[in-house]
């Protein structure tokens, strides 16, 4: 049997996914594929304090990963994309550690880029949904 890939949204979804045409989230028979979330205020334009836009990033993918019944204990894989690796990654760690605050950790890619569309942070992972009981 084929498998249906399910767009999943959070309740409160952002104008971003709007304005730029994408799913917050993909369905996959029990994998969630979410797209790469940032710290976007709910208008869609990024928070200008980089721990806050840090913060809000893991906000808003907590909201995705609830409208798929998953919390950051199903996370399997993150990738993080930073504007400024350098100078930004002990203000990343630091949320970071409180978000994903004991072991086992998801495995983990960092990347530096130039351009975020106005953001200095995102992450995307893949979650496993928890199977009904």
């Amino acid at each position: 049997m084929p498998l249906t890939n399910k767009p999943v949204f959070p309740a409160n979804r952002h104008d971003l996914y709007e304005q730029h045409g994408y799913s917050a989230a993909i369905q996959s028979g029990d994998l969630l594929f979410v797209s790469g979330q940032v710290g976007s205020r709910e208008d869609g334009s990024p928070e200008p304090d980089f721990r806050k836009q840090v913060t809000l990033a893991f906000n808003n993918l907590k909201a995705v990963l609830a409208a798929a019944d998953c919390t950051i204990d199903d996370i399997v894989d993150v990738t993080t994309f930073h504007t400024d690796p350098e100078h930004q990654f002990e203000t990343i760690m630091d949320v970071k550690s409180t978000v994903f605050d004991q072991a086992p950790y998801p495995n983990w890619t960092a990347i530096g880029v130039n351009w975020l569309a106005g953001f200095d942070f995102e992450i995307k992972v893949i979650a496993r949904i928890p199977a009904k009981v």
